[in-house]
């Protein structure tokens, strides 16, 4: 169940934006990019007509209508959207205070239980070395694609670690993956652990 608000200054603010676009229906689109991660940001954006996805859930407003996309409504909870006006114009505010907080269950997307697992579970290992790993995307063939940084990055034992870390442990907790491919650049090694 959707738990954001908007309050009555933001949906004014938001809706003077609207009307600025010149596009009847417009309204904005809510999300969390790398949801569950330390990364991760909450987004607004328009929306026009047809923009919006299949799975949103909608809100009606002062005007227009918010659409908030499935995946990030668990990361939402709890969500704030206000605006404060002050000599400068003002400023609007999101506070998503479980936009970081991991959220996976059984029914949640292979990229999240992979960025859980990453940042829960194989980072704070490779942190001891001064390295880190991230996803980068998902192959179709359900390969995940991972760049390392840091220590990690042009380290010597980087192969080993890739295959018998965070391969072994990514595939141990998310039965679905095949496999992990490595994108880094390691000719780089002035940070290198090894």
């Amino acid at each position: 169940m959707l738990n954001v608000t908007i309050t009555e200054s933001a949906q004014e603010y938001l809706k003077g934006l609207l009307d600025k676009q010149d596009c009847d229906g417009i309204g904005i689109r809510m999300f969390v990019s790398n949801p569950g991660t330390p990364n991760a940001e909450t987004c607004i954006a328009y929306c026009r007509p047809g923009e919006e996805e299949e799975g949103d859930q909608t809100m009606a407003l002062q005007g227009f209508s918010a659409f908030f996309e499935e995946r990030s409504v668990p990361f939402l909870d709890e969500a704030l959207v206000d605006y404060s006006p002050d000599k400068m114009g003002g400023q609007l505010t999101i506070r998503a205070p479980n936009s970081k907080m991991p959220n996976i269950t059984d029914d949640s997307p292979i990229e999240d239980k992979i960025n859980y697992v990453l940042y829960n579970e194989v980072n704070p290992g490779l942190a001891s070395h001064g390295g880190n790993v991230s996803l980068v995307e998902i192959t179709e063939d359900n390969y995940a694609v991972l760049r390392f940084g840091g220590g990690c990055q042009g380290c010597s034992a980087v192969d080993m670690t890739l295959k018998q870390g965070v391969e072994k442990t990514l595939i141990e907790k998310i039965p679905d993956l095949r496999g992990v491919r490595d994108i880094t650049d390691h000719s780089d090694t002035s940070n290198a652990y090894y």
